[in-house]
């Protein structure tokens, strides 16, 4: 039994159809269960399961709960699988599988595996994940089938995550008779909830596999980075939270002097970057948002000692006529 938890909170109609139907597409695979947790979604999930008319392809459960975020939205899903479930597959709503994704995934888990994952395109992107970020390199790692594309991660999958994360959200199928008590971080949920459940798989002797091949697609819909462009309040809220889950990395896990320098190098770098997002929503009179900044504060006060560098160097390149 796979159980495919998708977490849903979408305004405009037809996204979720899209990702059921990529769903509905997989080939080579039958028991299969679908787990739609409404996160107070403004375009019911209901009514878009309607609009797909009947018969589908496999069964599909809709849970409805007040408004929390996707991990809160997959600890539901996490806490009513169907009984008989050995395997979960998360896809984001917004997102679409290649009709191989789940026969892929169960394959190599089939071999011993306890984790999956697989190259994606992200949203916009022309060049797959594995490309564009080069932090993983398939020749490195163990053949696992003889068609050369499923392949054992042989590494420090804990490293790896925390230095440069590799797994996509919506291409994950994992083991949950292994790890069955594991759940999202609800207090990350603009940030990171997802790279530390990957993690406290890693740190709890998960074995992980990956599919060279790109199995998902994302796409366009309400995603907290897609929406937070530069300049706005929402980004300043997305640079918080992973400032957050950031300094959490190393409370939660017991780091290596050099994980503990990269994290620390991270805060510095988000640092800045909520600053200069801050001086920019100020420069275009967008208002101060209060609320962030006295989080911040709280979070992480040296956050606005950044600011006297920061400003003597936007007014230095202004004066040498730079952007």
């Amino acid at each position: 039994m796979i159980a495919v938890v998708i977490p849903y909170f979408q305004r405009e109609p037809g996204i979720l159809q899209r990702a059921l139907r990529s769903v509905f597409a997989q080939e080579g695979i039958a028991n299969v269960e679908v787990v739609v947790v409404d996160d107070a979604s403004p375009i019911p999930a209901g009514g878009e399961l309607k609009a797909m008319g009947q018969p589908l392809t496999f069964p599909v459960t809709i849970i409805e709960r007040i408004n929390g975020g996707p991990a809160a939205a997959r600890n539901t899903a996490l806490d009513n699988l169907p009984v008989a479930t050995r395997y979960v597959a998360f896809l984001d709503s917004d997102d679409q599988w290649s009709p191989d994704h789940l026969a892929n995934a169960v394959s190599a888990l089939s071999a011993g595996y306890d984790v999956y994952f697989a190259d994606h395109l992200q949203l916009g992107a022309d060049l797959s994940a594995f490309q564009r970020a080069g932090r993983i390199h398939p020749d490195q790692h163990p053949v696992i089938d003889a068609g050369v594309t499923l392949r054992a991660f042989d590494g420090d999958m804990f490293h790896q995550i925390m230095t440069g994360n590799v797994i996509g959200t919506s291409t994950v199928v994992y083991d949950i008779r292994v790890h069955k008590a594991l759940r999202f971080r609800t207090e990350f949920t603009h940030a990171g909830e997802d790279y530390l459940f990957w993690m406290e798989l890693a740190r709890n002797g998960a074995r992980f596999a990956f599919s060279t091949r790109t199995e998902a697609v994302y796409g366009k819909g309400v995603n907290v980075y897609a929406a937070s462009g530069w300049g706005t309040e929402q980004n300043l809220l997305r640079i918080q939270n992973e400032i957050r889950y950031r300094k959490f990395t190393s409370k939660l896990f017991p780091v290596t002097p050099e994980q503990a320098a990269v994290l620390s190098t991270k805060v510095r770098e988000l640092r800045l970057a909520f600053m200069s997002n801050l001086l920019h929503l100020l420069a275009h009179g967008k208002g101060i948002p209060t609320a962030i900044l006295r989080n911040q504060f709280a979070l992480d006060p040296v956050t606005f000692s950044s600011a006297v560098p920061l400003v003597c160097k936007l007014m230095w390149q202004k004066s040498r006529g730079k952007s």
